[in-house]
Parts: C-alpha cells; sequence; structure tokens
C-alpha cells in the first residue's frame, strides 16, 4: 500500500522502489478569467511587458520540472516531456493546458498541475498592472495515463445532464 505516512504515522516519501517502469502522462488545465480587454491587449501583442503567452509557456515549462522542490513529498522526476498550450477561451479568458510524460516509477499528475496553475499565476502577474480582478479558476487534472492504478479522464458532462 502506498502512503505518504511511515509505520509511527510520520510523514515520509513514498518508496517507489518495487514499482515497474511504465509510461506515464498526465494533462491538467486551468483557467484565467480576465476583462475582454485584457485579452485583446494580450492577443494583439501590446503588452508592455511582452508575449505573455510565451512568458507564462517558459514559466509552466520550468515549474514542472521544479515541482518536488515545492510540493513537499513529491519524488523528483526526470520528465521525457513538458507542453503548456495557452489559448483564447471566448473573449474573457485563457485556458491553459499542461501536458507531462515520463517513463518511471511514479506519474506526473503533479507535475502536470503545477505547470498550469504557475503559467496561470505568470499571466496574472504579468497582466495584474491592467486588470487586478483576473479570477484563476479550474486548476483540475483532465486526464492520467499509465501506472498501475491504470487511466483517469475526466467525464464532462453532456448537454442536460445536469
Amino acid at each position: 500500500m502506498l502512503t505518504h505516512l511511515d509505520s509511527q504515522g510520520r510523514a515520509n516519501m513514498v518508496d517507489v522502489t518495487e514499482k515497474a517502469v511504465t509510461s506515464r502522462e498526465a494533462v491538467a488545465e486551468a483557467l484565467v478569467r480576465m476583462r475582454p480587454e485584457t485579452l485583446q491587449l494580450i492577443q494583439d501583442g501590446g503588452h508592455p511587458k511582452g508575449d505573455v503567452f510565451a512568458v507564462a509557456r517558459i514559466a509552466g515549462i520550468q515549474a514542472a520540472k521544479k515541482t518536488s522542490d515545492l510540493i513537499p513529498l513529491c519524488h523528483p522526476l526526470m520528465l521525457t516531456s513538458v507542453k503548456v498550450e495557452l489559448a483564447a477561451e471566448g473573449t474573457d479568458a485563457v485556458r491553459i493546458l499542461a501536458r507531462c510524460k515520463l517513463a518511471g516509477q511514479t506519474g506526473v499528475e503533479m507535475e502536470a498541475l503545477t505547470a498550469a496553475s504557475v503559467a496561470a499565476l505568470t499571466i496574472y502577474d504579468m497582466c495584474k498592472a491592467v486588470d487586478r480582478g483576473m479570477v484563476i479558476e479550474s486548476v483540475r487534472l483532465l486526464e492520467k495515463l499509465g501506472g498501475k492504478s491504470g487511466a483517469f479522464k475526466v467525464e464532462e458532462p453532456k448537454a442536460g445532464d445536469e
């Protein structure tokens, strides 16, 4: 059984020594809501701090690589791929998708979630001078592949299923 508690109930890092090396992948998302004028400024490339999407993408990638430094008891991982995609959603939001991959003994969910979160925080940081009312929301795991526990994918509600 995997647990972060040892036999005395103290927190420790899970021992994954006996786990098989498998291909693992995780996808996480975050949404940043903002005023339409703020999104337009980003899309037009007229933001005084530069290319907001490019900086947020790099920040997300760097954060994924440093997850074990940020999240206690998280294993340091040798990621083989980190992709951070940013796109406008409607007229007032940016959707961030972070995908992390590796061949290893433990999953990459925390790395994908960290990448999406830090990319969202970077957008906030770069745009706060023009829009302090931005809201970061919907930080969540969308999909996980590989590992002993198998696959996970968020089931989106169908129209009328509310």
